[in-house]
């Protein structure tokens, strides 16, 4: 039997609300990651900070990461290789929880996101399958 690696991922773009972190994301992401990584340092997220146009340039990311980088928006970040542990980097240096970007990943403010997580969780009930629409 043969089997198919691409044909087995891409069914993972099939589960609607989740990105895994394939090989294919972790290339296409890796300077968006190692720039997130370089916020570890004191120095490197006040500069950050300071301007966050001059430092980004500093690193080859696309377009589309800048832009994601700039604009806070994590899930860009995630579909442009973004890996969720070391974007938290960024989300800390803002000062934020991880609780607070993974609402805001979900469309809810961390209070909302907080209810429903001690709430049990999201409902496993509902759309299952983007292609499919179940």
């Amino acid at each position: 039997m043969t089997y198919n690696i691409h044909a087995y991922l891409a069914e993972f773009d099939d589960i609607p609300g989740t990105r895994v972190y394939t090989a294919v994301r972790a290339r296409k992401g890796y300077h968006l990651n190692q720039f997130a990584m370089s916020l570890m340092k004191a120095e490197n997220r006040e500069r950050f900070k300071a301007d966050e146009n001059a430092y980004l340039a500093e690193w080859p990311l696309t377009d589309a990461q800048k832009a994601a980088v700039l604009a806070r928006d994590y899930n860009a970040m995630l579909d442009e290789g973004g890996n969720i542990y070391f974007l938290a980097k960024i989300f800390a240096t803002d000062g934020k929880s991880f609780q607070y970007a993974a609402g805001s990943m979900t469309g809810m403010s961390q209070d909302e996101y907080a209810a429903m997580m001690l709430g049990g969780g999201r409902s496993p009930e509902g759309v299952r399958s983007i292609r499919e629409g179940r």
